[in-house]
């Protein structure tokens, strides 16, 4: 909808009514799981600074002529493994989708057409700058920027945020921004995920362990400040507290680890392995770092992790997905923007 401004000259030009865009963002998807689509979006991935904050001189020669000669085609072949042929694209961007538009019809209920609910991706299609110039022209002048990252972490919540900025650089009319902090911590969104554990141990035989794995970082941006390690720490004590448990129900541990460096632990993998060895046979695995499943929840937890703890001598091996658009999950994400968008909404 477009009105002219009022007071304005008769040759003004129609400018869309003033609203409030909601933008929410994930990591990223690949095109596609052939090579070049693979090697664009890990090229993208692991050229970021924020992830990879090796010097430029010694890294890139590295990526281009070594790493993205061959890990585009084991990248490939691990999305080939969960790819929603379908639609055609990757689980994330299905579930990225799903968020949205339930979060959308909930905001719709309560504010009408003034809220404009899209989603962007760090690395890969759609890109932050063309939803945030998109919006723009919608007649967004304020937007909720919203990464959906529960815990903070640099590599993660700092380059959304990083790609946020970076597109107003490029606007002569800069819409006003607010960025959503880490909510790693909100009652809502703890309650949530313990509801989707209790729905998993509603079976008849439990699972003996509850394995609470979160992506890894290496220790060293630990040791420089970033939080992520101490939030994800909380979160499981947290999610401990509202399910009641005792202390050794469940264990935090990490996955995803990339490069040379030591990176904080234990490892997801070597720590199931443990377990299945010490006589633990049926163990459940929850990602609460993932807001939607993706390629390290959905391949590398349940099909790589899954089948180690089954060599090891392990008999069942559930994997509890991720919040996703459960509708429990959305009220948690449209009181987070409620909260973030006092005075314009």
């Amino acid at each position: 909808m477009t009105d002219r401004l009022q007071h304005a000259p008769k040759d003004h030009p129609p400018q869309p009514r003033a609203k409030v865009g909601v933008l929410i963002a994930n990591l990223g998807t690949p095109d596609d799981t052939g090579y070049w689509s693979m090697r664009r979006y890990l090229s993208e991935f692991l050229s970021d600074k924020r992830v990879v904050d090796y010097p430029s001189w010694k890294w890139q020669p590295l990526l281009q002529l070594i790493i993205l000669s061959k890990r585009p085609f084991s990248s490939g072949k691990a999305y080939d493994s969960i790819w929603n042929n379908e639609a055609d694209e990757s689980p994330l961007l299905t579930i990225t989708k799903a968020q949205t538009a339930k979060l959308s019809a909930l905001l719709a209920a309560r504010y009408g057409e003034d809220v404009v609910v899209d989603f962007c991706m760090r690395y890969g299609n759609p890109s932050t700058e063309s939803r945030i110039m998109a919006m723009k022209e919608q007649g967004c002048e304020k937007i909720i920027f919203f990464p959906l990252y529960p815990q903070y972490a640099a590599p993660t919540t700092a380059t959304a945020n990083d790609a946020a900025f970076r597109a107003l650089m490029k606007m002569n009319w800069q819409p006003a921004i607010r960025t959503v902090p880490a909510y790693f911590d909100n009652p809502a969104y703890i309650e949530s995920l313990a509801a989707s554990v209790r729905e998993a141990y509603a079976g008849e035989i439990a699972p003996q362990k509850l394995v609470v794995s979160y992506h890894g970082v290496p220790e060293r941006y630990r040791d420089e400040g970033d939080p992520y390690y101490c939030q994800c720490l909380k979160t499981t004590r947290l999610l401990r507290e509202a399910l009641g448990w005792a202390e050794d129900a469940l264990d935090t541990t990490f996955q995803s680890q990339f490069g040379p460096e030591k990176w904080v632990g234990p490892a997801t993998v070597e720590h199931v392995t443990e377990l299945a060895a010490q006589g633990v046979g049926r163990v459940a695995v929850i990602a609460p770092a993932f807001s939607a499943d993706c390629i390290e929840t959905l391949e590398e937890i349940n099909e790589e992790i899954g089948d180690a703890f089954k060599e090891a001598g392990g008999k069942e091996f559930s994997y509890i997905p991720c919040l996703n658009d459960r509708d429990d999950h959305m009220q948690v994400l449209a009181g987070i923007v409620e909260n973030e968008a006092k005075g314009w909404l």
